[in-house]
């Protein structure tokens, strides 16, 4: 399963720290693949599901919902190469336990994750961030609308399946499908930063985080990692997550 290590973002460690005006904040999941996904939502601990946790999007198309009012936090991917098959609902990449509709559950690994963190009071910050630390599926970037200041796009645009080394590669009906990390390959203490590796001095990067960094340097790509962009974005109204471009 898409594990906890980045669940709750640190503010040492925020990719991205926007304060929120009273407003509503839109959240649009947009699908530019040339093929169909299922996004499938996870909140964290003590938040309420949203668009009852997944549902299917064709391509070139986008699902708009509202945040809720004060505070929610989560972490939103893509499913891949779904599809019924006797009887039960399954996916290629980012499965949670065979439902269209997740209702909480987390998917999968290998899955690249969008992971937010969202308030609705000027006073209280917010942040985005797009994360490798369980691997990569689909391309993805999240970007504010109507902000601020300095609003960049941040993510992974790259198709890291071209290029994935043969050591991590996911493969399902003669393809690539996912890229995983070193920790899901190898299941070393190092790799997946447990045990006495648990802490930003022993937890470091790998040959394998390093070919996620290379080629997407403003994401996380392991559990105590900084990505190499740092913004200030002010009251954005609407938050994009998109697949592919």
């Amino acid at each position: 399963m898409i594990s906890s290590s980045l669940l709750f973002l640190s503010s040492a460690t925020l990719l991205l720290l926007l304060p929120l005006t009273s407003a509503s904040m839109i959240l649009t999941v947009v699908n530019n693949c040339r093929f169909p996904i299922w996004p499938a939502i996870q909140p964290n601990s003590g938040h309420p599901v949203l668009e009852r946790g997944g549902f299917a999007l064709n391509p070139l198309s986008h699902r708009s919902f509202p945040a809720p009012a004060s505070h929610w936090s989560g972490r939103i991917w893509a499913r891949t190469a779904c599809a019924h098959k006797n009887g039960r609902f399954t996916c290629a990449t980012g499965d949670c336990g065979g439902r269209l509709e997740c209702n909480g559950l987390g998917g999968a690994t290998p899955a690249t994750l969008a992971q937010l963190s969202l308030h609705h009071t000027p006073t209280d910050q917010s942040s985005y961030a797009v994360s490798l630390v369980d691997g990569f599926n689909v391309p993805m970037t999240v970007t504010p609308h109507e902000g601020k200041g300095v609003c960049p796009v941040v993510g992974c645009k790259a198709d890291l399946l071209a290029t994935c080394p043969w050591s991590l590669q996911m493969h399902a009906d003669g393809r690539v499908v996912g890229c995983k990390s070193g920790c899901e390959a190898f299941n070393t203490d190092e790799f997946c930063c447990r045990g006495r590796f648990n802490n930003a001095q022993t937890c470091k990067g790998s040959k394998w985080s390093d070919f996620f960094k290379h080629a997407c340097p403003a994401t996380f790509a392991y559990a105590h990692d900084s990505p190499s962009l740092m913004h200030e974005c002010m009251a954005p109204r609407e938050l994009k997550v998109i697949f592919c471009h």
